[in-house]
């Protein structure tokens, strides 16, 4: 029979434990609400302002004197040791980051000076690589250390170089206009002075540049063929096929002479450049084709165009410099499916039926859409959100792109079929 004293011993041990697990509950309840306060103090807006907008430009240009402001009194320090910081890492460091966000407000001042990485400073590290371009992970990585550590007297000269880029496409640009953004990898459609749908892009490699244009969407192929540029029979096809002679049997490509007769890869020498006296060509087909189930027809002395891509894993990448100048756009259909919306019989719907029956079709636009292909590293919306992209092409001469992202663009793709992947 237990005890008047075991049956005390076991009420307060079932009653400490109790208040041990409401504790537990009132810190997780705590921290929930910590979380929730931080996210919501630093949320980055989705904005409707296209890039390329007289509200932009003035945007920036009231955001460039904040900045020489922060210039003025120091700009700010380094970050040192700070690789791989998450939430619950307590170290000298995270002092240091908090300062270093507190600066471009992408935490509040009074989120405090802990040493402790707590739902404040992820919050506000998620902000800061929204505002870059980077997967907003909220954890601390090479590509974020690198961007947070480029100077503020850089970030200035970043921000007056790009107004007299914005500064260009100030005049009309018409009322349905397509923008593409090369040093953001993005695509956006602006309908009456709004961005009506964002699309992330993949853009051309550090050697194999995006051109900065002006052109006209005029048409859409749905499953169209693919044609090798002759820049990528010479560096891409040529030394694949010295590898592998199969690959363009694997790959559905055949090849034509000048009289349009098909060619044997067997016959040709690959030890040499005949094969770019050919015309390579793949079959339709948006499971293996390099265009995927889409080409957007842009008339543009440089050769290049938009399209669709089997390799939608790019899409979630920080890095989307991959092509060999094309552009690819992300949810494709949506993109097309606004492309249309003037041109009659090309609903949605029937957009889709042409998709399912897998047919070559080609639907010109009634009114072809501008588009503009811009080079963009540094823009403001209305609400004074500042955001910023690594110069990749190192056309604001300035340095200002990330190590990590310079290095990838050094990298040949890890795809194996990326050879004809990249247009």
């Amino acid at each position: 029979m237990p005890t008047r004293r075991s049956l005390l011993t076991t009420s307060a041990a079932i009653a400490l434990s109790a208040a041990s697990g409401m504790q537990a509950f009132a810190l997780e309840q705590a921290e929930w609400a910590q979380n929730y306060d931080g996210a919501a103090r630093v949320r980055v807006p989705r904005s409707t302002t296209p890039i390329l907008s007289p509200q932009a430009l003035a945007a920036t240009e009231e955001v460039v004197e904040r900045y020489r402001d922060i210039v003025n009194r120091g700009g700010w320090t380094p970050l040192q040791g700070a690789g791989n910081l998450r939430v619950g890492t307590r170290s000298p460091a995270v002092t240091a980051l908090r300062q270093r966000l507190v600066i471009e407000g992408d935490l509040d001042p009074s989120a405090g000076s802990s040493p402790i990485f707590d739902s404040y400073v992820e919050a506000g590290v998620r902000r800061f690589q929204s505002r870059h371009g980077l997967n907003a992970t909220g954890a601390l990585n090479e590509a974020t250390v690198a961007s947070m550590n480029v100077p503020a007297q850089t970030r200035l000269k970043q921000l007056e170089l790009n107004i007299v880029r914005l500064r260009s496409y100030s005049g009309n640009l018409g009322n349905r206009y397509v923008i593409v953004n090369i040093p953001a990898a993005l695509v956006e459609t602006v309908e009456n002075g709004q961005v009506v749908t964002r699309h992330a892009a993949g853009v051309g490699k550090i050697d194999r540049q995006s051109p900065v244009m002006n052109a006209k969407i005029t048409q859409i192929n749905f499953n169209p063929f693919w044609t090798a540029p002759a820049s990528v029979v010479r560096k891409d096809l040529i030394p694949k096929m010295q590898k592998e002679p199969s690959y363009l049997a694997d790959n559905r490509i055949r090849v034509y002479n000048g009289a349009g007769q098909e060619i044997r890869p067997e016959a040709i020498n690959w030890r040499s450049d005949e094969a770019t006296k050919y015309m390579f060509r793949q079959d339709p087909g948006g499971d293996l084709n390099s265009m995927g189930f889409v080409r957007i027809n842009i008339p543009n002395p440089h050769g290049v165009y938009m399209h669709d891509t089997p390799s939608k894993g790019i899409f979630g990448d920080d890095f989307r410099f991959v092509s060999s100048g094309c552009v690819r756009v992300q949810n494709v259909r949506d993109y097309i499916t606004w492309l249309l919306k003037e041109t009659p019989n090309w609903d949605r719907h029937h957009i889709e039926e042409v998709f399912e029956a897998g047919s070559r079709t080609d639907a010109t636009l009634a009114q072809p859409v501008p588009v503009y292909w811009t080079y963009v590293t540094a823009w403001a919306a209305p609400d004074g959100l500042v955001q910023f992209r690594d110069d990749i092409y190192n056309k604001d001469g300035l340095g200002n792109f990330s190590v990590a992202i310079a290095n990838r663009g050094a990298v040949e793709p890890e795809d194996p079929d990326a050879a004809f992947l990249q247009n």
